[in-house]
C-alpha cells in the first residue's frame, strides 16, 4: 500500500495568483517546503494540511488525497 499524499497545491496557488513564497510566508514555512510539497516529495503534517486548507478556504479533501486526483482533460464530458 503507498503512502503518497497526492494535492492540488499548486492548482489552487495558480488559479488564485500565489506565488510559492506568498504562500510560504503566509504559513511561517520555508518558500522550498511548498515546492517539496507540490512535487510530492514531502507529505505535510495533519496541522500544515489543515493549516493549507484554512488559507484557502476549502475543506482539506479538496487539497489533498491518498489517490491521484483525476487530470482536468481526462473528465468524460456528460451532457
Amino acid at each position: 500500500m503507498s503512502e503518497n499524499v497526492y494535492n492540488r497545491i499548486s492548482v489552487l496557488r495558480a488559479e488564485r495568483g500565489i506565488s510559492r513564497r506568498q504562500l510560504a510566508d503566509a504559513l511561517g514555512v520555508h518558500y522550498q517546503t511548498i515546492g517539496y510539497l507540490e512535487r510530492g516529495e514531502y507529505s505535510p503534517s495533519l496541522h500544515l494540511a489543515l493549516r493549507i486548507a484554512e488559507f484557502f478556504e476549502v475543506a482539506v479533501e479538496v487539497l489533498f488525497s491518498t489517490a491521484p486526483f483525476p487530470r482536468i482533460g481526462d473528465r468524460e464530458h456528460t451532457g
